[in-house]
């Protein structure tokens, strides 16, 4: 399979909420708009990313399915988690729903939500104790800012 894109699809019944949200906290572009559909992509970054929102009633999904999402969360690398939890929660006050803090698998993160409950994770990497670091296959938080292994 020779892929050209690939983005999440969040099924919402609050599609314009959810574009303005994603709009505004996380620079993402209406690519397309309609009132059940909105494509959106973010260019800020070393690729673009895209996001989509449709309206879980819109008749392209199949009736059995037609519900808004559960169950999923999009994760956010970025070079300052700090920053961002400043940013987003303390300045923004979006919802905190796990603080700020270090995994021993080597995040430094903290969650919050959209307008739908998806739970947006915003991850920093940082180095693993010594036990988790021999569950990686490469060392990816010793790379640098252009993606490079140091």
């Amino acid at each position: 399979m020779i892929t050209t894109s690939f983005y999440p699809v969040i099924l919402t019944e609050k599609v314009a909420l959810s574009s303005t949200f994603y709009s505004t906290y996380f620079q993402f572009e209406k690519v397309y708009e309609a009132d059940w559909y909105v494509s959106l992509r973010m260019t800020n970054g070393k690729v673009p990313y895209e996001l989509a929102l449709l309206d879980a009633s819109h008749p392209t999904i199949p009736p059995v399915y037609q519900k808004r999402v559960q169950g999923l969360i999009l994760n956010f690398e970025v070079d300052d988690v700090d920053s961002e939890y400043k940013r987003l929660i303390l300045d923004e006050k979006l919802p905190l729903q796990l603080d700020i803090r270090n995994e021993e698998f080597g995040q430094r993160h903290f969650i919050t939500s959209d307008p739908n409950g998806v739970l947006i994770d915003i991850i920093q990497i940082i180095p693993p104790s010594e036990t988790e670091s021999a569950n990686y296959a490469e060392q990816v938080w010793l790379s640098n800012n252009d993606g490079e292994i140091e």
